[in-house]
């Protein structure tokens, strides 16, 4: 109990005594009669009090465990008098770090009675947060006690950066090396169906195509090539001196999350961060999304507040294991990109796509980039402008730099979908080849 709340029983206990002094020294009854009815009135508080937060249990049910930046999570919670003594009044305050969550309910309760809210929270910040513990706090009908009660119980919620259509968009990469087409038999089983032919002694039975067996009247097996499509990798500067972030404006409103809003979805205003590290997280999502969806090979790379590798693959929980990664991750990296290139350097080979996303001005990436590309590397730059966050240098030395280097290049201002940035790159190359 915090010592604002001890002020009203102490004074009652200081008039009782008090009370009592006078009645010694007066001998008047009337002093004992108030200084029995103070004590008996804390005693009776006291114990109202205590038995309003005892007797009850809290029921947590988080109903969304993963949600989208731009949606609601929900979740309810249940509590039960397990006394046949009613609670006059019991408040329920929810400990959660989400932003925006309600803080709790206030009820009363019968006799082995219950009550249940609902709360739905708007999701504004990806990241990894907690739902609870729960405190249980109430007093007596005099307000002079007022005792809190923690009840244990918590879950967790990891909200996923937001992701937009990208409509028919398509790497440039398609058309270089690492995307062409090798039409040679495999014996393995791949995606990508060849033929078929009749049957032959010893083909594995998962190679039979069915349909064309039954259509024929002969067993018909598949033959199968190899991918022709190349490893993707996203590669996100998560450096912390390449992050800018937006000053309020009348346009872009503080919120009581200190969040910002702003509308880069082209569909509807959601509150997020106006900084480029939460337009690169939501432009690899995007990504991610897309370039699976055509089935590609897709990986990615990071160095946030840890280094993030993600193999590149093509199955299908892949874009769920780079969500749950994009969630948490933070521009809070030591390491800046051409450090992160020339690390991961081994890993890409001809090929391979580098999908390099950033807002950095520091052109010893590009050189990096350049020793990449010199050694058959393909690759493609989502530029992030900080200098339409506010940034005060110029952002044309690193797109002439990126243009003299024949990169496909791609610029995102702040307020513009993505959409529209990735309809046609800056700078197109004269030949994808060297």
């Amino acid at each position: 109990m915090s010592v604002r709340r001890l002020l009203r029983p102490l004074g009652l206990l200081l008039l009782s005594t008090i009370c009592f002094l006078a009645a010694q020294g007066t001998g008047i009854p009337l002093f004992f009669h108030l200084c029995y009815l103070l004590l008996a009135l804390l005693l009776l508080a006291g114990l109202w009090a205590w038995l309003n937060t005892h007797g009850l249990e809290v029921q947590r049910e988080t109903l969304t465990h993963r949600a989208y930046v731009g949606e609601h999570a929900r979740e309810r919670l249940t509590v039960l008098n397990t006394w046949p003594v009613p609670k006059l009044w019991v408040e329920v305050r929810d400990e959660s770090d989400m932003p925006l969550h309600t803080n709790g309910f206030v009820t009363s309760l019968g006799g082995n009675g219950k009550a249940r809210w609902v709360a739905r929270t708007p999701c504004v910040v990806r990241g990894k947060f907690t739902l609870g513990p729960t405190n249980i706090i109430s007093g007596d009908p005099f307000g002079i006690f007022r005792f809190e009660r923690p009840m244990g119980g918590h879950n967790d919620i990891v909200v996923y950066p937001r992701m937009v259509d990208l409509g028919n968009f398509s790497l440039p990469s398609a058309e270089l090396a690492g995307g062409q087409e090798v039409r040679l038999r495999t014996f393995n089983v791949t995606p990508n169906v060849a033929t078929i032919r009749d049957y032959a002694p010893g083909d594995s039975f998962n190679r039979i195509h069915w349909r064309s067996t039954a259509r024929t009247g002969q067993l018909m097996v598949k033959e199968f090539e190899l991918d022709p499509t190349a490893d993707i990798y996203l590669v996100l500067d998560m450096h912390e001196r390449a992050v800018v972030t937006a000053e309020a404006s009348p346009t872009t409103r503080p919120t009581r999350s200190g969040e910002w809003w702003a509308a880069i979805s082209g569909q509807h205003q959601i509150s997020t961060s106006e900084s480029t590290e939460e337009y690169m997280v939501m432009a690899a999502a995007s990504l991610a999304r897309h370039l699976l969806a055509q089935n590609k090979v897709v990986g990615m790379v990071a160095w946030g507040q840890h280094h993030e590798l993600i193999p590149a693959e093509r199955e299908s929980r892949q874009l769920f294991k780079m969500l749950e990664a994009l969630a948490v991750l933070r521009a809070y990296g030591t390491k800046s990109l051409a450090e992160l290139l020339v690390a991961e350097g081994a890993r890409f080979s001809r090929n391979t796509t580098l999908v390099v996303i950033t807002s950095s001005l520091d052109e010893r990436w590009t050189v990096a980039l350049q020793q990449l590309t010199y050694r058959g590397v393909q690759a493609v730059v989502l530029f992030i402008d900080p200098q339409s966050f506010g940034g005060w240098r110029e952002s044309t030395p690193i797109l002439n730099r990126l243009t003299e280097l024949r990169v496909p290049t791609y610029r995102m201002a702040q307020s513009q979908t993505l959409t529209d940035a990735l309809r046609e790159p800056i700078a197109l190359p004269a030949t994808t080849r060297r």
